[in-house]
């Protein structure tokens, strides 16, 4: 029989064991449905890409055609002017309002940019590498302006999903607009 010693120490033990346990199952069930949140955000970029016939270019690959000096235009299409002033990938080029979804080209979702403005920013040559970015992967400002390339019969198009925020977690050199 164990005596009143004893059981103070066997119950202070199981305390201690579940007490430890229980945040860690915690733990692991959160683990678990953040891995659902990423494989729904892995499975739209996928079908983004699917249906926009663009590739896409991670932050490494971007950084390496920049040091290269690769030949592209990089379209920068973040939401607000200001946010372009303050961090953008060097070199971009920004095409401020909205690209409308794939239907049709509406001035009026544009502030009255013009399918032709578009084209003018990036250039006669379809042939050119172009990559279009936003913020961040959720972003569909990317998805949008990719596809927008492709429909217009651009043929090296990417996607550079991660955007300015993937650039500067990288902590690669941005610039900004005085």
């Amino acid at each position: 029989m164990l005596t009143g010693k004893w059981m103070l120490k066997l119950t202070m033990i199981g305390v201690l064991v579940f007490g430890l346990s229980y945040p860690a199952m915690a733990f692991l069930e959160n683990k678990f449905e953040k891995e659902v949140e990423k494989e729904a955000g892995a499975v739209k970029l996928v079908r983004e890409v699917q249906r926009g016939g663009y590739d896409l270019v991670s932050t490494a690959e971007l950084k390496k055609w920049k040091d290269s000096g690769k030949d592209m235009v990089v379209v920068d299409t973040m939401p607000y002017e200001d946010s372009y002033k303050k961090m953008h990938v060097p070199g971009a080029v920004q095409f401020l309002f909205p690209i409308p979804d794939m239907d049709a080209w509406d001035t009026k979702e544009t502030g009255g940019k013009t399918q032709d403005d578009f084209i003018q920013l990036l250039g006669s040559d379809k042939d050119k590498t172009i990559v279009v970015y936003c913020g961040f992967v959720k972003c569909t400002r990317s998805h949008n302006g990719a596809a927008w390339a492709v429909k217009l019969g651009y043929k090296n198009v990417f996607r550079y999903s991660g955007g300015v925020f993937a650039w500067k977690g990288a902590k690669y050199p941005l610039e900004k607009v005085e």
